[in-house]
């Protein structure tokens, strides 16, 4: 397969394909330089040809389903192609599975346990590596039973076996993670999968921070080491145009009411009864997001021409750079594996000794051009864990926003498949002067937003992206310059 706007690609072509990886940002010392995206844990650039197909595809737009005109019988027949793409990219059965569209990897997993129904009884296994959204949906319904971390950080295995041994027939679900969005660990989907499904239960695997960076194939439904349910987001891939995608048996959401009913969700609607449609509309409430599946649809053909196995090879190799870089840096201490990185994708959470995670930063992109993200990542548990944080700590430091600098938390450097050496050199010299106290600036808390900024460095954004036109309008109604 190819990508529909010219020849194969290979991973030497990737760089360019990523929009505004180029682009020049200001620096405190007054100068520019090319900014070093490495936040892609968070969420990814676009590919260019993923523009240029949005592009080529936009003339012919038209609202799906239903409508009997050109352009609408064609957007339909080319977002029906795109379900069948994102499904067959993690090899879901068509027969067998169902690929809904949402708008990210929370909402498909809180779709989940909308139709999972459990009881305040039933048991939920998750682990305490968690992203909030594969936990606090299920907290909400029924009892959840966190599986503890090991050192290292990551997920107890020996006790995940025990739990569900002794729970067998009890758990109902098995919530686990694909990749952590804080260390880059991959956990044994598989291998839990049939241990789950020995014990009665279904597993569910957010591969949010895993399909991007790894082939994933959830395997026939009557495999034994079957994925029950799998779920991703476009923006981690490429395509950040607000869509996700949720993958399940078809049996499992047949002959229920949906979680978000109106507009397209129906086949018959009476004053006193009502008939849902055929899966996936009934579960796409409303006008669909039909760019936004065409853009990921393109994603997936641009990184199945380059090859999954590829890229998993190109992003080991990063880590590897960076990681052996980052360990000649004093005073940086790195959380989870630095020597045997076989189950890690590209991701690097770390601590500079004596400095604020907000304002490491910070100071790596006012003064390094360098986009990183700090903080517990939408995984306090996890985070508190990984940092040994005790009780007494987490209640004297529990804040009301999840973002608050004031929180313990780590310094994330993340990256995708166009990312090269050459970032990571820029990163790591920025980082060791830091370290070594060669920064310029002085920084101070701002006591709205809670955030660390360097004096004197003041961004005027509309100089670089204007939302709206230079006219303002008067109260008539006319346009005035």
């Amino acid at each position: 397969m190819q990508p529909t706007n010219g020849t194969p690609l290979t991973l030497a072509d990737l760089r360019k394909e990523v929009l505004g990886v180029d682009h020049l940002i200001p620096l405190l010392n007054g100068t520019q330089r090319r900014y070093v995206f490495l936040d892609n844990a968070a969420s990814t650039p676009a590919f260019r040809r993923v523009m240029q197909t949005i592009e080529e595809f936009l003339p012919w737009y038209s609202g799906v389903h239903r409508g009997v005109g050109f352009k609408a019988v064609l957007s339909t027949n080319v977002y029906e192609q795109t379900h069948h793409a994102a499904g067959e990219f993690v090899g879901a059965d068509p027969e067998a599975n169902t690929v809904i569209f949402v708008k990210n990897s929370t909402e498909a997993l809180n779709k989940i346990t909308h139709y999972a129904k459990p009881g305040p009884e039933d048991i939920v296994l998750a682990t305490a590596m968690e992203h909030h959204s594969n936990d606090l949906p299920w907290r909400k319904l029924c009892k959840v039973i966190h599986v503890g971390i090991l050192p290292d950080g990551s997920v107890d295995i020996p006790a995940l076996k025990r739990e569900l041994a002794a729970r067998a027939g009890k758990v109902k679900f098995v919530a686990v993670t694909g990749a952590a969005n804080v260390t880059g660990l991959c956990n044994p989907v598989h291998d839990i999968a049939e241990w789950a499904h020995a014990a009665g239960a279904k597993i569910v695997v957010d591969a949010a921070q895993l399909v991007p960076h790894r082939p994933v194939n959830i395997l026939p439904n009557d495999h034994p080491r079957h994925l029950d349910f799998l779920v991703y987001s476009a923006h981690k891939m490429y395509a950040p145009f607000g869509i996700g995608v949720l993958v399940g048996p078809k049996d499992f959401f047949e002959g229920y009411e949906p979680d978000v009913v109106g507009g397209g969700t129906v086949g018959y609607v009476g004053l006193d009864e009502v008939e849902w449609a055929g899966l996936p509309q009934k579960d796409e409430a409303g006008s669909p997001n039909v760019v936004g599946a065409v853009a990921l649809a393109e994603a997936i053909n641009i990184l199945r021409s380059i090859g999954m196995a590829t890229i998993a090879e190109h992003e080991q190799q990063l880590l590897a750079y960076a990681i052996s870089k980052m360990k000649k840096v004093p005073g940086v201490r790195i959380y989870g594996p630095t020597e045997d990185l076989t189950n890690k994708v590209g991701v690097i959470p770390f601590a500079v000794q004596g400095m604020d995670h907000a304002l490491v930063s910070t100071i790596l992109s006012v003064e390094g051009g360098i986009g990183v993200r700090n903080g517990n990542f939408c995984a306090q548990p996890y985070m508190r864990k990984l940092l040994n944080v005790s009780q007494e700590e987490e209640k004297a430091t529990r804040a009301s926003r999840c973002d608050a600098p004031m929180l313990p938390g780590l310094v994330r450097a993340s990256f995708g498949c166009y990312n090269n050496e050459e970032d990571i050199d820029i990163f790591v010299d920025t980082l060791d002067a830091i370290v070594h106290k060669r920064y310029e600036g002085t920084y101070t808390i701002h006591p709205v937003t809670g955030m660390y900024v360097a004096k004197g460095y003041d961004v005027d954004a509309s100089a670089y992206f204007r939302l709206f036109n230079p006219f303002v309008h008067s109260p008539a109604g006319e346009e005035v310059a």
